[in-house]
């Protein structure tokens, strides 16, 4: 049967009491009155005769801290607490890595069922592992990461509010990824994709290729962003919020000349792509779009409209190549090192943030940029 002791210097009754392997430990109660200390000693020697599960082990510590603080343990329901902390990342991060945070965040409360309407204390590490598998099998190993290391900062939060005594997510370790398989374009690549392309999607691959942004930041340039006296283009990035400056190669700043001539500076650069850029969730479209012409030159498989056409379901992950829009960043970032143009400069028109940055300077003048883009290669000039 549980027991008291006292020990020296201490304040606090400890529990003394048997575990299920036979042996006996003791653990100290925090309390000083014996009566609520015998209590409480007996209820984890109950406990502990059970062998309940974690889940359990949950429910009889907040039952507990009721009988003796004479109130419920602070937990709100997953699903509760989720949203808020959703509504308070909103307020702190990008979009799109808001966008990121909801999209993990909903899906793990999903997947969770009815358990979502459970307090927040009951989530285990095994319910978060097989959410974590259930995502790398929709999509990749990969991705399911990025996804869990969402969830592990969500669970973290509630560790600091004082809401868990420990981060169940924090126990599940990430799956084994394979190595980034990306590839820059060659420059023959680059002009059969060019010739199979639309005008809308040529200026887009070209402002790929000659600043390195991203799909989206590229698919929402409006007027604004276009200086055509300066030969510049200006912009922030919806990842990172960086402002970047960078000068229009001659390719590039050819194609927008010819473009029709407007006076308004919120009209979108790229009309068809602009709508689906500011819709959340629409950037995949376009990335399909671009697949799409991809495959025509052959350098991706066809994609078929429907998960049926492929013979799997929608719980199978999607198939990944070694090229996509993301590889024209990578080609602008070997573009300019084959041009010898330095580290941190590249990086600077790149958008890359480096230590290599901050330790060599501080300011990157545009003189310096334009230089570095007058260097790139004129796609247009290159033999098939």
């Amino acid at each position: 049967m549980a027991s008291l002791r006292k020990k020296l210097r201490s304040p606090y009754w400890f529990a003394c009491f048997y575990l299920p392997s036979g042996g006996r430990t003791q653990r100290s109660t925090k309390l000083t009155e014996r009566k609520k200390a015998m209590k409480l000693a007996l209820q984890w020697e109950e406990a502990a005769a059970k062998r309940i599960t974690e889940a359990q082990a949950r429910r009889v510590l907040s039952d507990i801290y009721e009988s003796i603080h004479g109130a419920q343990l602070a937990s709100p329901a997953v699903k509760d607490f989720a949203q808020q902390w959703l509504a308070r990342k909103e307020k702190e991060v990008s979009q799109v890595s808001y966008a990121s945070y909801k999209g993990a965040v909903d899906k793990f409360v999903k997947s969770i069922g009815d358990k979502a309407g459970d307090p927040l204390h009951y989530i285990t590490p095994a319910q978060v592992a097989a959410w974590r598998d259930k995502a790398a099998a929709k999509t990749t190993a990969r991705t399911a990461n990025n996804k869990l290391k969402v969830i592990r900062v969500m669970f973290q939060s509630a560790w600091r509010d004082g809401l868990l005594t420990d981060n169940p997510a924090a126990k599940v370790t990430a799956l084994r990824a394979e190595s980034g398989t990306r590839r820059a374009f060659t420059l023959p690549e680059l002009k059969r994709i060019l010739a199979n392309a639309s005008m809308e999607w040529r200026g887009m691959i070209l402002a790929g290729i000659y600043t390195g942004q991203r799909l989206k930041d590229i698919a929402s340039l409006t007027w604004a962003n276009v200086d055509i006296a300066e030969e510049q283009l200006t912009l922030t990035t919806s990842k990172t919020g960086r402002h970047q400056v960078i000068p229009i190669a001659r390719p590039l700043l050819s194609y927008i000349e010819e473009l029709p001539a407007c006076d308004n500076p919120a009209a979108p650069l790229f009309p068809s792509a602009h709508p689906l850029a500011i819709r959340a969730g629409g950037t995949a479209a376009l990335s399909q779009q671009f697949h799409a012409i991809l495959a025509s030159v052959g350098l991706a498989k066809a994609r078929p409209a429907k998960h049926s056409g492929a013979g799997k379901g929608r719980d199978t992950a999607r198939e990944t190549g070694s090229v996509s829009f993301h590889s024209l960043r990578h080609t602008a970032t070997s573009l300019l090192k084959r041009a010898g143009v330095s580290e941190a400069v590249a990086r600077d028109l790149i958008g890359h943030e480096s230590a290599e940055i901050s330790r060599h300077y501080t300011h990157i003048d545009t003189a310096t940029k334009r230089k570095a883009i007058a260097m790139l290669p004129d796609i247009f000039a290159v033999k098939k």
